[in-house]
C-alpha cells in the first residue's frame, strides 16, 4: 500500500492518506473513519470496493458466511456513507459508487453467498439514491464482468482443474461467453467509476452499470 501511495500523482494542495481497518468488523471501521474525520474536511467521492465472498453452492453455505459477507459489504459501506454524508450535503455534491457484481442482474452459478449479498447492496444503494438525490448526491453501482486481474487468473486455474483441461482452454471457454470476446482491462472498470464520479454524471442516479463486454443476458 505504501508503494501505491508513493506512486499516486500529486496536484497542488493535494494529499493522499491510507487508513487501515478490518472490514469484517464494522465497529472498527466506524472508529477509524470517525477519528480521521475529526481533523479532516469533508470528502465528496466514495468508492466502496471489497473483495467478494468465497464461492460455493448456496445450499451448503453456513450462516456465518452470510453474516460475514453482510458485514463486509453492506454494513461497512453504510458506516462509511454515514461518516461522509454531512460533508457531501454541505457541498451539495456527492458521488457514492459501489463496485459489486453482474449477479444483481443475473445470479452467477457457484456464488450463492455473493449473489445474495450483492443484491442486498444493490437495493441498499437504490434506496440511498432515492433519499439523497435532493442533496446533489448520486449513488450508483458498477458491475464488473470478468476482468484481467490476479483473482481472475485464480478462477481460471480452478476451472481448469475441475474440468481437467489446460488453463488456456478454460480461459477460452470463459471468453466465448462474452460477446466482446475478451476480458476487461482494470482500467476500463476504473473509467466507468471515474465518469460516474464526475460533474458530467450528475443526472445519473440509482443505476446498475454493467461493464462486462455484453456477457449479462438481461437489460
Amino acid at each position: 500500500m505504501q508503494q501505491v501511495l508513493q506512486e499516486l500523482p500529486r496536484r497542488e494542495n493535494q494529499q493522499h492518506k491510507i487508513l487501515i481497518g478490518d472490514f469484517s468488523n464494522p465497529d472498527e471501521i466506524k472508529d477509524v473513519i470517525t477519528e480521521h474525520m475529526k481533523n479532516h474536511q469533508g470528502y465528496h467521492i466514495l468508492v466502496n470496493n471489497t473483495g467478494g465472498p468465497a464461492g460455493g453452492p448456496i445450499q451448503k453455505a453456513a450462516v456465518h458466511e452470510f453474516e460475514h459477507a453482510f458485514q463486509q459489504h453492506l454494513l461497512c459501506n453504510h458506516v462509511l456513507v454515514q461518516a461522509l454524508l454531512d460533508g457531501m450535503k454541505k457541498a451539495n455534491y456527492g458521488r457514492i459508487i459501489n463496485i459489486i457484481s453482474t449477479s444483481v442482474k443475473q445470479p452467477l452459478d457457484g456464488l450463492g453467498v455473493s449473489n445474495t449479498i450483492r443484491a442486498a447492496v444493490a437495493n441498499w444503494s437504490k434506496t440511498m439514491a432515492n433519499e439523497l438525490g435532493q442533496y446533489g448526491i448520486t449513488v450508483n453501482n458498477v458491475l464488473p464482468g470478468a476482468t484481467a486481474t490476479e483473482r481472475l487468473h485464480e478462477i481460471v486455474q480452478n476451472k481448469a482443474k475441475k474440468t481437467s483441461s489446460s488453463t488456456q482452454q478454460a480461459e477460452e471457454r470463459m471468453k466465448a461467453s462474452i460477446p466482446a470476446g475478451r476480458f476487461a482491462k482494470p482500467e476500463e472498470i476504473a473509467a466507468a467509476v471515474t465518469f460516474l464520479a464526475s460533474n458530467q454524471a450528475a443526472y445519473i442516479n440509482g443505476i446498475n452499470l454493467p461493464v462486462d463486454g455484453g456477457r449479462t443476458k438481461s437489460l
